[in-house]
């Protein structure tokens, strides 16, 4: 008997263990990323001009990438809309953005130079941050992010409540930033860390999914305080996060978890 099968974790278990982990790490280098990014937002007009490129990288990058109204309400669903409008007025007028009649959003050419620039600082910033003693887990992390992205893509988006879709709510905000784009050449850091941007925006969507169902809003979810209420929300999203974990065996399930947690941050 292998040690996957010993220490089984079944798909909502990897998924509500995972979570933090993929948080943790992910938060780190975006943060390390901002902190060496001065510079560049400076360059392309500073914060206001740079913005949702940031958040929306992983599709504005791709040749003719666009993001959906639907979708970028999705990846701003607990921010004002209005705000959020307001926000991308100023990166229109920056140049950086066009916003399309129907809400839809695709970044410029001056944009895109912006996002080819964030890509190389990523790639530098996750070179430094997971170094070279990394560098095998790094291999097999893309690999498996790679596993649960295919997984995500090809699961139910149809509002059904099977644990391989995420009903009430979709997959948005997912789809607004999936697949990630991944140009030949991209270094495994960069592709894990785009990876894991798209994984938490499918686990955002279980979260939607799930506090709707409970009768939620964004804005009454975000004030719930700790309690058997909140509980029965997060063991909900852990159902309904669970398909793409499906998809690993469950010593990959283990190295997954290992990996990542073994990962600086």
């Amino acid at each position: 008997m292998s040690v996957g099968d010993q220490l089984w974790l079944p798909g909502h278990r990897c998924a509500a263990l995972t979570a933090p982990v993929i948080d943790r790490v992910h938060r780190a280098a975006m943060a390390a990323a901002d902190t060496a990014g001065a510079e560049l937002r400076q360059r392309y007009g500073g914060p206001a001009a740079v913005g949702y490129l940031v958040d929306l990288r992983t599709r504005l990058a791709a040749p003719n990438g666009l993001v959906d109204a639907a979708g970028f309400a999705a990846v701003t669903r607990y921010h004002d809309p209005a705000s959020c409008q307001r926000v991308l007025d100023k990166q229109v007028a920056y140049g950086m953005l066009v916003r399309h009649p129907d809400g839809a959003l695709r970044a410029t050419e001056r944009g895109g130079a912006f996002l080819t620039d964030l890509y190389a600082l990523h790639a530098a910033v996750t070179g430094q941050i997971w170094g070279a003693e990394h560098a095998p887990r790094l291999v097999r992390l893309v690999e498996l992010t790679g596993r649960l992205l295919a997984a995500a893509l090809a699961g139910s988006d149809t509002g059904g409540q099977d644990t391989d879709g995420l009903a009430a709510g979709g997959q948005d905000a997912f789809r607004a930033v999936a697949p990630p784009y991944e140009p030949e050449g991209t270094p495994a850091g960069v592709l894990l860390l785009n990876r894991l941007t798209v994984l938490r925006y499918h686990r955002a969507d279980a979260h939607a999914a799930a506090w709707t169902a409970a009768g939620h809003t964004a804005r009454s979810i975000v004030d719930l305080p700790p309690g058997p209420a909140r509980l029965a929300i997060e063991q909900e999203t852990d159902r309904r996060a669970a398909g793409p974990y499906q998809a690993l065996e469950p010593e990959q399930r283990l190295t997954l978890l290992a990996d990542l947690a073994a990962l600086p941050g």
